[in-house]
This record gives structure tokens, C-alpha cells and sequence, in this order.
């Protein structure tokens, strides 16, 4: 998700917004204003120049020491969320409008916003007036607190050449990982492939591509695209082929680009005297230190290593006896795995990944996960017609079931298009504030297939549903404080405990009553082999999201001026059981780290902890309403007002522990 500078903006991602009124709630309900791109560029100025004057107002204001926060706090919450009503929309824009020229005017105001968010954060008045006020209320200690935090992070304590130099790096930054984003977004290149190249995969697959005029099939980079082709497609070079390219999709500029970011994360680093850029990042984070990282990344590798080895000695034995060849022969390449996996999966557990889409419609699969939510947490969604980015996008008003009341909006676009955000993701658009009644609004982004989703799309759904409502059950005093702005290696933690909702009998069994036509449903024999099929695989999933981690805290370590990101990699890569893959350049297209995910892809399996201690009080009823309504109360609704071990803690009823964890990377946990 879209990250920004300021701690009021939301994580992944009311004076610019379109306000309609429902008559049958009386509530107002605010929708995402539209821009043109000859727009943007005043609209972006206008903006800035306004919220300039509206801080001046509060760095003038004649304070006393220890002045009530209260009053203060609100002003500059109600500053920075009228400032969000216009960048939040931008941030989202730049990465899906359909239109180039209204993507690459947001990203160019992005640069603006960034300039400006760094110089609000450098104004030593703004931070006196915010060293003088006392706060007494819990929540508003924590909020003052972390604004001192925040202009501290800008370096408001430092010389005036070092804050200076800071505000350069931070302009540059934004820059350039905008420009490795855009690579990769906005890289068009097609792939030929022959028919008998498609051999494996299904009809309707090939059916939905496009040929040129020699009969040759295009294949793109969009995931609905590459990733049956790597899992079906029979035809070894072929798989070779496309694998290699979907890494260098970025090209050797990303490389370059990369490379640039180390370098001046680390100067920036060094700046406020830090040995590594980890260590200034993780200040702020459940971890605190690089050692914390490095310890908890180690023991997760020392674990799941030799998993992974034999994994992929079982894929090479199940290779060697399909085609009848010595072992020797059987070598599994990182090119054939996810191919040999399935054909493993297909044969052991009799689970087609591609005939799941059957049982899972992408319509059905909404539905259901409205109604399963609904039940869980006492809300409903409704459908409302209201202008969007894109013809396909839907909305819907979040209401509570029990009082009626307008919680928030739900922007909905599910399917692929070009020049879209390529992955999965949920911008957090606006903030909720209980002081100014202001709604939340979360956009909730994926690249499915139209017609049904495999198991693994529904998790993914699940997930990313479960940001959304992070953002929308938020019920928070100060938007600032808004449901995903907690620590992030907290922040999946809700959506990863609610994929769970994508596997168990009593709610997967449930998807059938919403298939319109009708479709197989879920029985016992199926969720036994989906439960197997979710533990087979375990070493080489997590060893691949320990080598991720372990990648991104190498190139932001003490070292990092010595770093080439490429050669590192081939190092690391090299070191697992299917190595390195001569030519790829998988850090040239490695979105998280230079999408605000850097030292924090640790993060996922950090979260995943908690994640899954917190899905112990749900026992075996993952339907139970009033465990839903407690979590909802003591997790989704208090966004980062107290720090997230205390919400896990208050949640349980005790503090946090690996257990669940080590024993689900192992495959030992009970379900």
C-alpha cells in the first residue's frame, strides 16, 4: 500500500470530496473526488498554499507551557485530514487510472506533497508549539508523542545544512522510487509464445489472449496472466523463458535506481548518527533493533531450511518417476517448481488449482466474504452508484447493522487492465476521526480472473479485505490515528489472521449459497485436501519469504555503500536449494522495497505472530459473532492509539507468543 511521510497517512494508501446525502441514513456520505490531468498540477498547488495557511494559524497561536493538547491536537489533525482529502485520492490515482497523463500528473504533485510533508516537519515553531501542551488523556499522550517522533524522524533537531541535505535526500528518494514503481507498472513489453507453448493450459486461458499477425499468443506481465502459465504450461523452455523476463521486467534501470536508494537511505542514516539505515527505520517499529530483525529472521531460516531441501528432493523424486528418468535427471529448476508443485498437489491431493475457480466465482467469492464479515462484525454493505476512476469500480456505503449508522466507504476494482497497480493492495484513503464525525474510505485493488478465483486468489481476497476493514471499523479520535497507521510490522496482522476465513469448512462451505448459477460446494474431502494443500510447501514458501527478509536488511545494513543489489542477490539466491537463475534480476522489480516496505519485509512474518496467536480466541468457531464483535472493539477500532503489542495484549487478555507461528511453518499447528 501507498506509504507517505507524515504518520497521519495511511499505510499499503473532506473539502475535495464529492458529498451526496442518503436519505435513508441522513448521514453524508463522501466519495473520492475525479481529476483531470490538466487539473492537477493547480489543484496540487492550490492545496498546498492552503494547508500552508492553515499552519500558520496554529504556529502563531500565543501558548503558554503546559497549555491543554486537546485543542491543539484537534486543530492540527483537522489541518493534516483536510490535507488528505486531496493526497489521499493522488496517491491512489497515480496507480490505477486508466489514464497515463492523470497517473503521471499524481505522481508529479506526489513529489510536491513530499517536499511539502518533509518541510511541515522541519518548521522548529510547529514542533515548540507541540513541546509546550501537556496531555493528560492516554490517547492524547500517545499522539503527541508521536507527532515530537515525527518531526524528529525530518530532522528538526539537526543542524540547518544537515536538514537540508535530509529534505534533498527524502525529494530524491520520492523521485526515484517513483520511477522504479513506474518501470515496472508501466513496462508493456508481450512475450511470443507458440500454440504448442500453451499445451497444459486450459482452454478459456488461451482463449482470453491476444495474438499478433504471425498467430503467435501475447503474454504480458499481469499476474492472472504469468502465474497459470508457470504453474500449466508443459513446455520447459518455454516456462524458462518467461520466467526470466517477468524478473528483468524492470530492466537495468531499477537496478541503477535501486542502487541510488541504498546509497542515500544509508547518508540519510547517518545524518542523525545511526549506523545503518535499519537502525533509524526500526526505532519505530515492534522489532526497535536490526538485532531483534536479524535474530527472529535466523531462527525462522534455521528452521525451515532443511524443509525446504526436502521439499524439493520429494519434487525431484515425484519428476523422476512421472517421466520415467534417473534421478540424476530430475533436477527440480526455480523455473519448473511452481509446475512440478502443482502437479504434485493434483496428484497427491487431487486439488486443480485451475478447477477451483468452479467452486469459487469471483462474484460469489464477494459475496460471501460480505456476508461472512457481516455476521462476524455486525455491518452491512451497500451497493451505491457514484462516480469512479473506472467504469468497473464499485462502491459501497459500510453501515452498522445494529444502530444503522454510515461507518465508511468500500471502492472496489477487482479486475486487470494496463497501466494498473499490478498486485493486490488496499489504499486506506481517508482517515476516520470521531471529533469531526469524518468517514474512513478504503479502495481495495486486485488483478483477479473474471470468472473464479483459484484457493490462493481467495486468500489473497480475504486478505486484502481484511486492510480494507482495518481502515473502515476504525473508530478513532484523530484520523492521524486511523486503523492501518500502527506499527508496520503490525499491520498485517489483521489480514493475515482473516485469510483463515478462506480455509476452515465452517465458513468456505458457506461460498456455495451465493452462486449464481450454482457451483460444487465445499465438503469435508475437499477441505481436508485444501488443509493439505496449504501445509505442503511450507519450507519453500517461508525459506523464500525468510530470503525476501534477510535480502532487504542486507542492503540496509552497516555495509550498504559496499553493496551492488544485483550481486548480493545472486549470493543469497544461490545459497537456497534451487539457487540462482543465470540473467534474472529479480531486485529490479522487487516493488516492496521501494514502495515503503523497505526494512520491513520482515514485517509479514513478524505480523503473521500475531496474527495467528490472535486467531487462537477464536477457537473452532471462526463465525462466532461475539468473539468478532471483541476483536472488532479491542483491534480493528483503535488503529495505532495504543501500541500494537497492548492491542494484541488486550485482545487475548495476555501478551503475545511464537508458538502458533513455529508450529504453522512447520506444519504441526492444529487447526
Amino acid at each position: 500500500m501507498k506509504h507517505y511521510n507524515l504518520k497521519l497517512t495511511t499505510f499499503c494508501l473532506l473539502t475535495m470530496g464529492v458529498n451526496q446525502f442518503s436519505s435513508a441514513d441522513s448521514l453524508t456520505r463522501q466519495t473520492l473526488p475525479l481529476f483531470q490531468s490538466k487539473d492537477i498540477p493547480a489543484l496540487c498547488d492550490a492545496k498546498i498554499s492552503d494547508v500552508k495557511k492553515q499552519l500558520t494559524s496554529l504556529e502563531t497561536l500565543q501558548l503558554a507551557q503546559d497549555t491543554p493538547a486537546a485543542p491543539i491536537l484537534a486543530k492540527w489533525d483537522a489541518i493534516l485530514a483536510s490535507f488528505e482529502d486531496f493526497y489521499g485520492p493522488i496517491g491512489l490515482y497515480s496507480n490505477v487510472d486508466p489514464d497515463e497523463a492523470v497517473r503521471k500528473a499524481a505522481e508529479d504533485c506526489e513529489v510536491k506533497i513530499s517536499q511539502f510533508q518533509t518541510e511541515i516537519l522541519q518548521n522548529s515553531k510547529l514542533y515548540q508549539q507541540f513541546k509546550k501542551i501537556k496531555s493528560t488523556d492516554p490517547i492524547d499522550q500517545k499522539f503527541q508523542a508521536d507527532i515530537l517522533k515525527d518531526f524528529e524522524e525530518k530532522g528538526i533537531q539537526l543542524p540547518v545544512d544537515k536538514q537540508q541535505r535530509l529534505k534533498e535526500i527524502l525529494d530524491q528518494l520520492t523521485k526515484i522510487e517513483q520511477e522504479y514503481s513506474r518501470n515496472v507498472r508501466d513496462n508493456k513489453q508481450k512475450l511470443e509464445f507458440t500454440a504448442a507453448e500453451l499445451k497444459g493450459l486450459p482452454q478459456s486461458y488461451i482463449d482470453a489472449l491476444k495474438k499478433n499477425e504471425k498467430g503467435s499468443y501475447l503474454l504480458g506481465f499481469e499476474y492472472p496472466e504469468y502465474r497459470p502459465f508457470m504453474e500449466l504450461a508443459e513446455n520447459d523452455e518455454a516456462r524458462k523463458r518467461y520466467q526470466v523476463a517477468f524478473t528483468r521486467r524492470g530492466g537495468k534501470k531499477n537496478l541503477n535506481l535501486l542502487k541510488q536508494a541504498v546509497d542515500l537511505r544509508y547518508e540519510l542514516a547517518k545524518l542523525f548518527g545511526k549506523s545503518s539505515y535499519a537502525e533509524w527505520v526500526l526505532q519505530k517499529r515492534m522489532a526497535k533493533t536490526p538485532e531483534a530483525v536479524n535474530t527472529f529472521l535466523a531462527d525462522i531460516h534455521a528452521t525451515v531450511s532443511p524443509l525446504e531441501q526436502k521439499e524439493v528432493q520429494t519434487l525431484q523424486a515425484f519428476k523422476a518417476q512421472t517421466l520415467n528418468i534417473p534421478l540424476e535427471q530430475a533436477k527440480i529448476e526455480r523455473w519448473s517448481e511452481a509446475y512440478w508443485s502443482e502437479k504434485l498437489r493434483k496428484a497427491k491431493y487431487q486439488v486443480d488449482q485451475e478447477k477451483l475457480r468452479e467452486y469459487f466465482p469471483t462474484q460469489a467469492a464477494q459475496d460471501w466474504l460480505f456476508a461472512i464479515s457481516s455476521n462476524l462484525y455486525g455491518i452491512e454493505f451497500k451497493p451505491v452508484k457514484v462516480p469512479a476512476w473506472q467504469d468497473e469500480v464499485e462502491y459501497y456505503d459500510v453501515t452498522d447493522t445494529k444502530t444503522g449508522k454510515l461507518l465508511g466507504g468500500l471502492y472496489m476494482d477487482k479486475f486487470p487492465r494496463e497501466g494498473k497497480y499490478g498486485h493486490a493492495a488496499v489504499w486506506s484513503v481517508y482517515g476516520r476521526s470521531t471529533l469531526t464525525d469524518r468517514k474512513p474510505i478504503s479502495a481495495l485493488v486486485t488483478n483477479f480472473n473474471r470468472q473464479g478465483l483459484t484457493s490462493d486468489e481467495l486468500e489473497t481476497f480475504v486478505h486484502e479485505f481484511g486492510h480494507a476493514l482495518h481502515g473502515i471499523l476504525s473508530n478513532t479520535r484523530y484520523s492521524s490515528q486511523t486503523g492501518t497507521t500502527v506499527e508496520r510490522d503490525f499491520v498485517e496482522a489483521p489480514s493475515q489472521m482473516y485469510e483463515e476465513w478462506a480455509r476452515r469448512k465452517e465458513t468456505l462451505s458457506k461460498l456455495a449459497d451465493y452462486c449464481q448459477p450454482a457451483c460444487p460446494r465445499v465438503d469435508d474431502a475437499l477441505i481436508k485436501k485444501l488443509a493439505a494443500v496449504h501445509s505442503y510447501g511450507r519450507g519453500l514458501h517461508y525459506a523464500r519469504q525468510t530470503l525476501y527478509a534477510q535480502y532487504d536488511m542486507a542492503l540496509h545494513g552497516t555495509d550498504a555503500l559496499k553493496v551492488q543489489p544485483l550481486d548480493v542477490w545472486k549470493k543469497m539466491e544461490n545459497a537456497t536449494a534451487l539457487g540462482y537463475v543465470p540473467t534474472t534480476e529479480f531486485p529490479g522489480q522487487f516493488n516492496h522495497i521501494m514502495n515503503g516496505y523497505q526494512v520491513g519485509y520482515y514485517g509479514y512474518m513478524w505480523s503473521e505472530v500475531m496474527a495467528l496467536d490472535m486467531l487462537s480466541a477464536f477457537g473452532d468457531n471462526l463465525n462466532n459473532p461475539k468473539v468478532g464483535q471483541h476483536y472488532r472493539q479491542t483491534i480493528l477500532s483503535q488503529g495505532s492509539q495504543k501500541p500494537a503489542e497492548k492491542l494484541v495484549e488486550d485482545f487475548l487478555g495476555r501478551k503475545p507468543n511464537n508458538k502458533a507461528f513455529f508450529d504453522e511453518i512447520t506444519g504441526q499447528r492444529v487447526k
